[in-house]
Parts: structure tokens; sequence; C-alpha cells
């Protein structure tokens, strides 16, 4: 850390904050007086933008981590997953491919794998909601700061922030030289990332542009066992920023960005975790990869105790792509000293495009195709008030968005095979037998059995999704005292979403799809799914089979002619479909609608009894807006979810201690949420609802201390108690229960006006959140030649124990685990370069990134998501 980093601070120290959020950024403290006095420290000053202004990290009553760009390329940062390590409380992952990243803060996360679903945590950058998580994926090049707000920030980011906010700032164009750069990195599996920006001053103070680009390829790390490549979970990303900015004069700014970035990659390897070719409890008992390894699908079978070999075996490759562009404005009026206008308009689109090996295997099964597009228009403008004792913000916003969903679900050609002998267990041979029989006795006058379930049959459905809100906001605050100053924030959105979804079934030679099945039963029941409704049905025909051969049923007859109707579903092509579940289950269009309007708000007190010392006391809200389900759901099951609401309380202490060069900041806090949406795979689909009540609640530690000139300590630590205190309809356990014969215990506790298989998870933790995390740093400085400085620096992290499936099931547990990353770190002055070698997971440490699920179909078996291995490279950074 450079010796000479200063900390300002107010003359008159100013006291406490309490924000009552009502919507605005109510400033605080300018930085105009935070420049009024210096004080030589060597703890860094770090400015964020929490509230809508500049104020220093120290000063602002919110839970926040910030990173500068400084700290980001020293550290060799490059994506928002190493960004969410350092961080307490808060985890960032992808399953199945890019599209589907999620992201959680203090245990409060959303599933991405439903378009329909809106994020838990606000993704801003440079001021402009992204409204698809997978938008942040790519590359942070020329970053000017990141900052991770912890807890609800539903008064100024509005909704979609019930458990906090990421916001990103990039480095604005300037008129002298010194930020721009050019930035390469190789380093193992093939990595290549090189990057370059540079302002250009086209009007001198007036007018300049800033042009930024990056790209980055790496080969994969897990390999396809049938073509021998380690082709899965590779990296091809590019990208590129053009900005303006233009000041007129010294009252107005002007920044336009255009931005389009692109992703093409072979994501993501699911290995097999547990798997289900012969229980681990039942002795005599196989499940469908024991059958999957004959003929004829003589397929590659993983027995679970090589997940981390790196190796899966696919039908084909999967294929994930992204294209994220956009273009906005900023302007900044200052009015006079005391008014600044500021509006941010923006333009967004994002398409995606993903089709995967969905039965994880490479028999011929089934696969998934998703094709979506997403186009936004953002309006934002506020008033900005400073005065003596109050600052405030009044504003308005506007956001508008098109999202449209193209799905396919398509049969492989050994499907058939696949449900007769996997799925329905040989339980039909018999019969399709005996009408075969009938056919070749009757020369054809009764027709043959018909394949349950082709080949290159699909279940595709169409989703359009029309969504507009308003929102008007305000935030004051009111410096009572010296010591003691009062935020209060309130905010009003409403918003509606109009959802319309056409499904379609196409079975091969446009046969018609087979409706009789779903009208034997309740189909909103497990009864409709083998061994049930279909059964039931084979049952009648098998009758009607047996009188036709002992000849107490004569076919020429009207009666005859009637029984045979009941062979007439299983002359159809396809008859074996409905049964499967939602997934491929034949179902009526959706068209609903959605109308909402929600408050939220803040109340901060924030308490300064001198300059290094800030103590605050919080109550915020914040909510995720309801939604539409795009997904194939079963008839009858509600598309509509309500939106998910949170309260949160916390208290704070940020202290810096100048004599010993030591700052710690810490945070106690609470938060109920209402009517949580849960969506969680459960083999046949996914159970997306309101679960019901949330509470999480923990501590948080960020400590940074300098105990000698050359070296510097940081220790990072969270506890996050969170579970679900009401969840009565949630997933049961299906692989541990397959495997030993044991009934989830919330079965029986369960809603008993709901049908199985639904279980009780109240009490139970959610999915990919560890209870404690820790992080410790230890840099050391030392100098190499008069113009070589370096650095030598170590992380350790700990992670706790993980669940990694919703239904808490034995199976699903990933236990604690540790990282080591190591950089090595030289400036050389004369050349204005830098250059780092680094290692991550350098002890090559192996877990499952925070997912595992029930393999489709495929009762008893699990697949998880593989994390990265060891990691090692050089990056060489020019700045001219």
């Amino acid at each position: 850390m450079d010796k000479t980093n200063t900390i300002q601070f107010k003359k008159k120290p100013i006291a406490v904050l309490i924000s009552l959020t009502l919507g605005f950024p109510i400033p605080i403290v300018t930085a105009q007086e935070i420049e009024e006095e210096v004080e030589t420290l060597r703890l860094e000053t770090i400015t964020v933008e929490a509230q809508k202004r500049k104020q220093s990290m120290q000063t602002v009553p919110v839970s926040v981590s910030a990173f500068s760009g400084k700290q980001l390329n020293q550290a060799v940062i490059k994506d928002i997953f190493d960004v969410a390590g350092l961080v307490p409380a808060s985890s960032a992952f992808q399953t199945q491919n890019v599209t589907n990243t999620s992201f959680s803060i203090r245990g409060i996360g959303t599933s991405s794998q439903n378009f329909g679903l809106d994020p838990s945590v606000g993704l801003y950058v440079d001021g402009i909601y992204r409204a698809r998580q997978s938008s942040m994926v790519n590359n942070l090049v020329d970053i000017e700061a990141v900052e991770v707000l912890r807890g609800p920030q539903g008064t100024l980011f509005g909704k979609n922030t019930p458990s906090g906010a990421i916001l990103i700032r990039t480095v604005a164009p300037s008129h002298q030289a010194g930020d721009n750069f050019i930035e390469g990195t190789i380093g193992n599996y093939g990595l290549v990332n090189y990057s370059a920006a540079a302002s250009v001053s086209a009007i001198d103070n007036v007018l300049a542009f800033r042009l930024t680009g990056f790209g980055s390829q790496r080969d994969g790390f897990v390999s396809e066992v049938n073509t021998g490549d380690d082709v899965l979970n590779d990296r091809d990303r590019w990208g590129g920023r053009l900005q303006a900015l233009y000041t007129p004069n010294d009252d107005v700014t002007l920044r336009i960005i255009a931005d389009h970035a692109e992703i093409n990659e072979i994501c993501c390897a699911a290995p097999v975790q547990v798997s289900n070719a012969q229980a681990i409890g039942i002795e005599g008992k196989f499940g469908t990869d024991s059958l999957l390894s004959q003929a004829p699908f003589n397929a590659t079978i993983f027995d679970g105790s090589d997940f981390f070999d790196y190796k899966v075996a696919l039908s084909f490759l999967p294929e994930s792509r992204v294209e994220d562009s956009g273009l906005s404005a900023q302007l900044d009026w200052d009015i006079n000293n005391q008014f600044t206008l500021v509006s941010i308009s923006a333009y967004r689109s994002f398409d995606s495009f993903d089709n995967i090996d969905s039965d994880f295997t490479d028999a011929h099964l089934f696969g998934t195709r998703n094709d979506s597009q997403q186009h936004s228009f953002s309006q934002e403008i506020r008033m900005d008030y400073t005065g003596d004792k109050v600052t405030a913000i009044l504003g308005a916003y506007y956001f508008r968005q098109n999202l449209d969903l193209d799905y396919s679900l398509y049969t492989g050609e050994q499907f058939n095979d696949f449900f007769l002998t996997g799925f329905a267990q040989g339980a039909f041979n018999g019969l399709l037998a005996g009408i075969d029989a009938l056919n070749s006795a009757s020369n054809g006058l009764i027709a043959p059995s018909a394949p349950p379930a082709p080949a290159f049959s699909s279940f595709d459905h169409r989703a359009e999704q029309k969504h507009e809100s308003y929102a008007i906001f305000g935030q004051i605050d009111y410096q009572l005292s010296d010591e003691l100053t009062l935020t209060t924030g309130l905010r009003y959105t409403d918003e509606s979403k109009d959802l319309s979804t056409i499904f379609s079934e196409n079975l091969p030679d446009d046969a018609a799809f087979p409706s009789f099945f779903s009208s034997v039963g309740d189909p909103n029941s497990p009864a409709s799914i083998v061994p049930g409704t279909l059964l039931y049905g084979a049952g009648l025909a098998g009758n009607v089979l047996t009188g036709i051969q002992a000849g107490t049923i004569d076919i020429t007859t009207p009666s005859g002619q009637a029984a045979l109707a009941a062979l007439t579903p299983f002359q159809t092509l396809g008859w074996g479909f409905n049964p499967l579940g939602a997934i491929t289950a034949g179902r009526s269009n959706i068209s609903d609608t959605l109308n909402d309007d929600q408050i939220t708000g803040t109340l901060k007190l924030s308490y300064t009894p001198n300059r290094d010392t800030l103590i605050y006391v919080s109550y915020g809200t914040g909510y995720k807006s309801g939604g539409t389900n795009t997904d194939r759901i079963t008839e009858g099951f509600e598309p509509i979810f309500a939106a998910e609401k949170s309260r949160a309380f916390e208290i704070g202490i940020k202290k810096d201690f100048p004599e010993q060069d030591l700052r710690i900041n810490a945070a106690v806090h609470t938060t109920n949420v209402d009517d949580i949406q849960a969506n969680t795979f459960t083999g046949t689909g996914f159970n997306l609802q309101n679960a019901g009540d949330y509470k999480t609640s923990g501590l948080e530690v960020e400590l940074t201390w300098l105990p000698t000139d050359t070296i510097e300590v940081g220790v990072v630590y969270a506890r996050v108690n969170a579970e679900y205190d009401n969840f009565m309809r949630g997933n049961c356990w299906i692989a541990y229960t397959w495997h030993t014969g044991i009934t989830d215990p919330g079965q029986e506790s369960s809603d008993p006006n709901a049908p199985n298989p639904y279980c009780n998870r109240s009490g139970d933790r959610p999915t990919g959140e560890p209870e404690d995390y820790a992080m410790v740093k230890v840099k050391k400085d030392f100098t190499i030649s008069d113009n070589i400085d370096a650095y030598l620096v170590a992380e350790y992290s700990y992670t706790g124990d993980v669940v990694l499936d919703g239904s808490n099931d034995p199976f699903a547990v990933q236990e604690s685990y540790s990282l080591l990353n190591v950089r090595f770190f030289m400036n050389f002055a004369k050349y204005n370069m830098d250059l780092v070698f680094w290692g991550r997971n350098v002890l090559d440490e192996e877990y499952i990134n925070h997912v595992n699920f029930n393999t489709p179909l495929q009762e008893g078996k699990f697949n998880a998501y593989i994390s990265d291995p060891a990691t090692f490279g050089v990056t060489l950074r020019k700045r001219f």
C-alpha cells in the first residue's frame, strides 16, 4: 500500500447517519467537506457511491465492500465471480450455461432457471440497471470501482434489491494521459486475455472520447470421454466500449456510453455425483445407470467416485452464447451550489442461446434448447440538494422491458427404448406384444401398438412478457447535531407484467398429441405418472386383451368394438409422453397479467463521536417483483407468483485506529423475507412457487491492519444463519429415499391440502449458502531496486458446508473446503509497467460449485457442477 495514501475528514466530525430511505440519496458529507482536513495515514481512503453520491466508505451507514480499479488490476480480478470470493456473505455461480448465473447476498438469492424470475441482487453498471443476471458474467475491464452493498436497497435502487446491490463504475474519458493502458495475460489451460483502453481529447477540457476493448480465450478443463478433448468449461469472450464526455462549461457534464460484448462457450460440466446403477442401501435394486450401460444404449457410466476426474460423457456438447449491448446517456447539471439535476437514460439488449444434453449421458435421450431476447429502456431523473444541515434527493424512474423466449425439449433416437425399459421398467411389454399379436392375427384389422415416446418429438413453448414499471423516490439526510445524522427515505413503485405463452407438442409425421391419459385421474397428482394413471389404463387394456384371447369378447359385435377403445391409447403415437410429468405434458396456452405496487423505505441513525468512528442503526425494506412462470407447468397450477418482500435491521460500526493503522468495519443483521420465491428442480420439472417465510441473520467483519511499514493483513468473516421459517410445500428427498427406502420426514408434516410429493421444508437451509466464510490476506512489500517495487500476497479462504439441493437431501451436502490464492507483483516505475505472477486455488482443492440436481427422469441419481481446478498465469500491464 502506498505510504502517501491519505484519509480526508471534515473539520467537524459528522455523526451517526440514520437513513429512512425515501428513494433518493441524501448526501451527508460532500466531497469538498471530506477534503477540508487532511491527515496523513497509511489506511486507504475508499470513495463509494452507495447513496448515489461520492462519499468516503467510512462515512456511509451501509454495509459495503468496495474495490478500486487499481485493486482489481493488481489482484488480477477479471469477472464478478472473482469479486464475490472477496466479499463476506456473498456468492455468484453458474449452472447449466452462462445464461444461468445466480447471485446472492446474506443467504438471499434467486435461481436463474426461469426467465420470469427477477434477481434478488440488483445489478448496476454506470447507474444503469441490468435486468438479466447473466449480463454481468463478462470480463471486468477498465473499471473505476466495484461496490457490493449488503442489505435491502429498495429506496435508492428500487425493486429487485431485497438482499443488496452490486454497483460497477467504468473509467470515464479524460483529457489527461495516465489512465491509458494495454494488458495481456497468459496462463495454464491455454488462457489468453488481452485488453486495452485509451482516452482522446478532441476539444481540450470540452470533449473527450475513450475506447476500451478486451478478449479472453481459454481451453476447457473438463473432457468429454467420447472425443477425448478438454472442451467443457472453456472461455471465449470479447467486448468493447466507446464513450464520449462533453463538458461545455463547469456546470454541465454529458457522458454517453455504447457497449457490446459476446460470449460463446461450452458450458457447463456437471459430472455424476451419485449414481443409481445400484441402490446404496437396498440390495438388488438397480436404476437407470444399470440399464443405460447395456444395449441398445451402451452408455458410459460413472459411479460418482470419479467426480473429480473432470470427465463427462455426452451425446453432444453444450452450446452457450450471449450478446449484450447497450447505449446510455447521463446528464449532470449543477443548477447552483445547492441543486443538481441528474438524468440517466439507457437502452439495453440481451440475447442468449443455449442448447444442452439434458439427460447428461452419452445415450441419445433428450436435450433442451433456449433462445431468448430481452430489450429494455430505462429513464431516471432526479434532483440532488445539498444544504448546511440537509442533503436530499427526489427522483422518478421508468423501466420498460420486453422478454421473448423460445424453449424446446426434444427427444433423441433412443428415448422410446428408454421409456419402455427404464421409466416404465418393462411394465407395458406384455401389453404391447399382445396388441401386435392381435394386429397380426386380424390381418391388420386391429391396429398395432404405437411407440409411446418416439424420437425427434419436441415440446415447445414461446413465452412473451411485457413489463412496465414506474417509481418515485426520495431520501433526506438531516444533521441533528455534529454527531448525529438522521436519514429517511421512501420509494413507491407501480408495475405491470403481461404474459402470453403458447405451448405446442410436436410428434414425428405431425401425429396428433395424445390427451387420453391427461383426462384419467388427477393430472396435478403424481398418480398421473407411472405407476398410476398410465398403469390403470394399461390394466383396462390388458383385460380387453385377455377377453379377446379367451373368446369372451367378440370384436365383431358392437360391444366388442366398444371394448377395443381401451386399446386405442396404446395404438396412438406418443401415448407415453403425458405421464412423464409437466416437462412433456400437453397443456393449454397461458395469457395472464400481474399488477402490483409496493412501498419501500429506510430509516437510519448515524452517530459519529469522532472523525475515526461511525456507528449506525438502520431499518430497511426491499422487494423483488412478482412474475409469470415461463416454464411448461402442469395444467391447473397458477402461472403467477407474488412479489418477495424483505425487512432488515442492522447495527454497524466503522472504526479506524490511526495510531495502530487498523480499520475494523463490522455489522450484525437480521432479515425477514415474506413470500420468498423458490425454484427447485424435481427431476421432471422445476417447482417454482412462493415458498413462504424465510429468515436470515448474521455477522460480518472486515479488518485491515498495517502492523509494519511493509506488511498488510486483511481479514474477512461472515456468519449467515439462513433457513426457511415456513415452507410447507417444498420438494422431497428423491435420491436418498430411492437408495435407502427412508421416507423424507418432511412428508409427514407437509401441507395436508397439497398432494404428494410435497414436503415440509420449514427449518431447512437454502441452496448454495454456507453458514461460515472467512478469508485471511497477508501482503508483504519489498524493494528489488531503485526502480522496482514488489509485493507478495497470499489469500487463504474457508467456506463452511453447503447444502446443494432445495430438498436438503442428505446426499446433497458439500463439506467445508479451503482455497489458497497467491500473487507476486512487481512495478517497474521507469517503464510505468506492472508484472503479476498469480495462482488461484493453488492447492487444487476439489469441491462442488454450489449446486447439484436430480438427474432428469433418472430417479436416484445426482449430477453436480464442478469447480475450477488450480489455475496459474502471468499478467503484464503497461500504462501510458
